[in-house]
């Protein structure tokens, strides 16, 4: 269950005796925050149960005698005769246990659903036995909203100035660049990296909005599963591509307005696929798409999902894609879906199916503002669940580079290199490189640069002529294979070039 009041559902469930109540969500402090205020909401007492405390209530001193044992502390919960919520913590470390702790378990269920009181647990979800899972209701707890961030902003700057003098220096657009930097972590996070940047000479500046962006890669990549990759690229430099920049342009509107759009109807796009010949700009355009609609870019490596231990790898997936909605709105780029989600690959035990079962369930039920940019190159491994109508709004083919375009690649990377391209014949090196890709180009490009710079030369037509005749590229290499694209994407596909 996703909760957009988080507050509200939360009582609602628990009127309506749902009396297990699984809170998922990284951030701990901020569900004890949201525990504190339901109880008062509902007039009811909090109990905090750990093992090394025991039963606690909240608002007063001391602990319940002898509750420290899970299965004590349930026998106490069981026998009482007012309704209350109980935070259970720990239950990761202690669930499934014996068939007695199962047994008191299910008696203190019985005894709050009487009540309609609540035995919580929040963090991620415990292996719960078959007896316990039926009765658990799950619940999403959101990431911390704009109006949260700019109020802890506000706690900080009033606790911080009570101890020495500090001062927020930001333009209201600067202001929201620090806000959406913050989007995706935990209250406890954004905290700690606000507070040190303030700390550190004294002020919140424009300056250090590049250190507050760094902080937060630092704790996306920290499960080495999301990456926040680089984004410098624009469409000015990616060549050709004119249909998939027609279908993003009609959808760029959309995208930086959501709300605006929702009123008139409309909803976040799904995401893309991104399928055709290696080194054609599948992976620089997934950057581009990020830059072009000013969204933060996720990369999800599918190789980094894989765990030894049965589950893992379910349970990566999961956090990948909670952290990416956390984050909404993003572009999520899954780079070579195929190794993820390879149809036909009975040696894992069954995990690609279940990861893709996962994928699927989750592209058809999230409500976030996640737009999936995947790209394949063997499309052959691809399962077919993945190419049915409505999983991404269109499948699009990147096929080898024609004339015109090659010779904007190549004056693309001439300048990125600090070379003048008015002195290159590069309508005669584009025609003479027939069948080569974007990065073969670029490569060609990169010799020429070696060979000039040892030769002390300049780089002229004469290298890069040379370069292209000393390159077999991939179109004569593996023509078998790319045939077999282009025959896959005719019947599938639309043309992104």
């Amino acid at each position: 269950m996703s909760l957009s009041d988080p507050l509200t559902d939360a009582e609602l469930l628990i009127r309506s005796r749902h009396p297990f109540l699984l809170i998922e969500g990284e951030d701990r402090s901020r569900s004890r925050d949201l525990l504190r205020l339901l109880a008062d909401r509902m007039e009811l007492p909090l109990f905090r149960w750990s093992r090394a405390r025991g039963l606690v209530r909240i608002d007063r001193d001391g602990s319940i005698y002898e509750t420290r044992e899970l299965e004590k502390a349930l026998r106490h919960i069981a026998a009482t005769e007012q309704p209350a919520l109980y935070l259970l913590d720990g239950l990761e470390s202690v669930l499934p246990g014996s068939a007695l702790v199962q047994s008191k378990f299910t008696e203190a269920l019985d005894r709050m659903e009487a009540l309609r009181g609540a035995l919580i647990h929040a963090g991620p979800s415990p292996e719960l036995p078959a007896s316990l899972r039926s009765r658990a209701t799950t619940l999403r707890l959101p990431g911390p909203s704009r109006e949260e961030l700019r109020d802890l902003i506000a706690h900080i700057y009033r606790d911080l100035s009570k101890r020495k003098h500090v001062e927020i220096s930001l333009s209201r657009a600067e202001m929201d660049q620090l806000v959406n930097q913050l989007l995706g972590l935990t209250m406890m996070e954004s905290e700690k990296i606000l507070t040190r940047a303030i700390l550190e000479d004294g002020a919140l500046s424009a300056g250090d909005l590049d250190g507050i962006a760094a902080a937060k890669r630092r704790i996306v990549e920290r499960d080495g599963l999301l990456e926040y990759y680089p984004v410098e690229e624009s469409f000015a430099q990616i060549a050709d591509l004119e249909n998939l920049r027609d279908w993003l342009r009609r959808r760029t509107a959309l995208v930086r307005d959501p709300e605006g759009a929702r009123e008139f109807g409309l909803t976040f796009p799904k995401g893309i696929l991104l399928a055709g010949v290696p080194g054609c700009g599948k992976s620089l355009s997934a950057r581009a798409i990020a830059t072009e609609w000013r969204l933060p870019l996720l990369k999800l490596d599918p190789s980094a999902l894989y765990n030894r231990y049965v589950g893992e790898t379910e349970s990566n997936f999961r956090r990948a894609m909670e952290l990416a909605e956390r984050m909404a709105p993003v572009v999520l780029w899954i780079d070579e879906l195929e190794k993820a989600f390879a149809s036909g690959e009975s040696e894992d035990g069954g995990v690609s199916r279940r990861v893709l079962g996962t994928f699927l369930n989750w592209m058809q039920e999230r409500t976030a503002d996640v737009f999936v940019l995947a790209t394949a190159n063997d499309v052959d491994r691809l399962p077919a669940e993945l190419m049915r109508k409505g999983r991404f709004d269109e499948l699009f083919f990147v096929d080898l580079p024609d004339p015109k375009s090659r010779e904007e690649i190549l004056r693309i990377h001439l300048r990125r290199r600090n070379q003048d391209p008015s002195g290159v014949d590069t309508a005669l090196i584009a025609e003479k490189s027939k069948g080569f890709s974007g990065a073969e180009l670029e490569q060609v490009v990169v010799s020429a640069l070696y060979a000039a710079f040892a030769d002390g030369e300049a780089v002229d037509t004469r290298l890069l002529m040379r370069e292209v005749g000393a390159t077999r590229p991939l179109s004569v290499t593996a023509s078998e294979r790319i045939e077999r694209l282009r025959a896959w994407a005719r019947e599938r596909t639309v043309s992104a070039n």
